[in-house]
């Protein structure tokens, strides 16, 4: 068996691994694309690595677009195999997907001005909305902790991480010349005691391991704490300074904690009288999408829902789904909140809201995820004091404010207690995947003084046979 590693080396996004069997089954694990990379990401994006009509069968661990977000491409270039993931993985695909297509048609427009420029030709979207809606009959959905088969001595069985609504790890058991080997590849570990979301799972023994490091060399802080520092930078923000507060959101999970939290403020009479919006459709879809899938929720949220109001929609709280009432934000001066995609301030409405306020003093941006060293959410969060949005530069005169406790991966404490379900004496090797590479060879050193006898990092296209 070999294992091919495409995507998400020594960086955090583009995850892509290819498992090929000794009888040359190809099953490929998560297919994401790169995101945050300017001129570069296109033609990264492009650049898959292995021939697509050779995979038999891929296998998402979930929705986020650094995961799945190369699937309509793939499809749309003679794909036609299965797509195994969770429910909810399907369900958030069936909208972030169609979302991906649309800013890829929209982006384009600029892409293309940049490259004329420098005396490139103009190229047209990796793919369209059409495209996304097209890839998803290729889905086919399962719950997590049941154990199918998928080829000829393939088994899979899911298993909650806890990092995002239907986000799992993926165990393969593979059997070849009479012997099973199980790999488990994690996809991204969530962190524990969230205010959503059930804990991560354990998943099976395994003999080889393909594992995040995100955070691998960082402690994050407790997640009471965001609950603490939410309502005060909405008091400063809104009530001190007369000011917005901007908070860039994933559209995804993110988005719909923070809304939580200022619902169990709201109910706790702890958020000043001002608007609270979420302006982003994705963000609104996904939220419809988040009650259908309780299966995914701690059990006093799922009580909560069925005995309480709805824990995603209280007084001052509006969903803004049109672009006009999205501009019309940015022409009020009234105090208030305002959550936006995208989460590292790349793409969507957040860029429309910072190009209009992040000159104001008055305006907080407040940081609640990672965001990647090359994306202009890094640049804010980072201290940067000019800023290019659209071609145009800004001075950063808002403040900038961060809540790590929100952080949807965990820290390297967590992803070491993940792990420790396994008898590390069994466990052959770690592959440590979706970090950047100084944190990775901490953690590397980490797992190994903890018990794990041999952790690789490998490099871009590196191979092993195991």
């Amino acid at each position: 068996m070999r294992i091919d590693f495409l995507g998400a080396i020594n960086e955090v996004t583009g995850s892509k691994f290819l498992v090929t069997t000794q009888s040359n089954i190809k099953i490929l694990l998560d297919c994401g694309m790169y995101q945050g990379k300017g001129l570069d990401t296109d033609a990264m994006n492009r650049d898959l690595g292995f021939n697509i009509e050779e995979i038999d069968v891929l296998i998402l661990s979930h929705a986020h677009i650094d995961h799945s977000g190369l699937i309509p491409y793939i499809v749309k270039n003679g794909f036609k195999g299965k797509i195994y993931c969770t429910h909810g993985t399907r369900d958030l695909c069936s909208i972030m997907l169609p979302d991906s297509g649309k800013i890829q048609e929209t982006d384009v427009v600029d892409f293309n001005k940049k490259r004329s420029r420098i005396g490139l030709p103009a190229i047209s979207p990796i793919y369209t909305s059409r495209d996304a809606f097209a890839s998803l009959k290729y889905f086919i959905s399962m719950p997590n902790n049941l154990k199918i088969q998928i080829e000829d001595g393939v088994q899979v069985m899911f298993s909650d991480t806890g990092h995002m609504l239907g986000g799992s790890a993926i165990t393969l058991y593979i059997t070849e010349n009479g012997k099973e080997t199980v790999l488990t590849y994690t996809g991204d570990i969530g962190r524990y005691n969230k205010y959503l979301l059930k804990d991560p799972d354990v998943f099976p023994q395994s003999d080889y391991i393909i594992t995040e490091s995100t955070y691998g060399n960082r402690e994050h802080e407790k997640i009471n704490i965001a609950e603490e520092k939410l309502a005060q930078i909405v008091q400063e923000t809104c009530v001190q300074n007369l000011g917005k507060l901007l908070i860039p959101s994933f559209a995804i999970g993110r988005s719909q904690e923070i809304i939580y939290i200022l619902n169990k403020l709201k109910k706790a009479k702890r958020l000043p009288d001002v608007p609270i919006f979420v302006d982003s459709p994705l963000a609104i879809s996904a939220t419809d999408i988040y009650r259908l899938h309780t299966e995914c929720f701690k059990d006093d949220i799922v009580d909560m829902i069925h005995t309480e109001k709805d824990p995603f929609g209280f007084d001052n709280l509006f969903y803004v789904r049109t672009k006009e009432d999205s501009k019309r934000l940015n022409t009020t001066n009234r105090p208030c909140v305002i959550i936006s995609a995208s989460g590292m301030m790349e793409a969507g409405r957040i860029k429309h809201h910072l190009a209009n306020n992040i000159e104001n003093r008055r305006t907080t941006v407040l940081v609640v995820g990672y965001c990647a060293p090359t994306t202009l959410g890094h640049k804010i969060a980072s201290g940067e004091k000019k800023v290019s949005i659209y071609g145009n530069i800004y001075q950063v005169n808002a403040q900038v404010r961060e809540i790590d406790a929100l952080s949807g991966h965990g820290d390297y404490i967590e992803m070491h207690r993940y792990l420790s379900c396994q008898d590390k004496s069994k466990v052959k090797n770690v592959f440590l995947v979706h970090g950047e590479r100084d944190v990775q060879e901490d953690y590397k050193n980490y797992l190994e003084s903890n018990g794990f006898p041999n952790v690789s990092i490998p490099v871009f296209r590196e191979s092993f046979q195991i």
